[in-house]
């Protein structure tokens, strides 16, 4: 297991920025697949960008994006402080949501139910 801690949510006007931190502490990060998702009230809980393990590949993690958030959104990891983030760029009011950092270690994709760790969330609130 992982313990996972969120921050840098909060309210922002249509257009502007905000990074998200996840906090990683526990199990080896590295090894760990890291994803964001978001539940808007009233929806259900959709995923929003992911990044590989940087121990699979020689050439660096990859990195998945949903269709809503591809060219706004970037994942990055630094495992020297155990943190992945997420800058939002260009936000829209649609973006509103409580945002999740989730750990998965071993073979899945990018279902919710297949990752096992996950922070308490930090909500995001982009005002028209």
């Amino acid at each position: 297991q992982v313990q996972l801690v969120e921050s840098g949510g909060g309210l922002v006007q249509a257009g502007g920025s905000l990074r998200l931190s996840c906090a990683a502490s526990g199990r080896t990060f590295d090894s760990a697949f890291m994803g964001w998702f978001r539940q808007a009230p009233g929806k259900e809980r959709e995923f929003v960008a992911a990044i590989s393990s940087t121990a699979v590949s020689s050439n660096g993690p990859s990195t998945y994006y949903a269709d809503s958030v591809k060219g706004r959104f970037t994942i990055s990891r630094v495992n020297a402080m155990n943190t992945v983030y997420l800058q939002m760029n260009s936000l829209k009011p649609e973006d509103t949501a409580v945002y999740y950092c989730a750990a998965r270690f071993g073979l899945g994709t990018m279902d919710a139910r297949h990752f096992g760790s996950w922070g308490q969330g930090t909500q995001v609130t982009v005002s028209s």
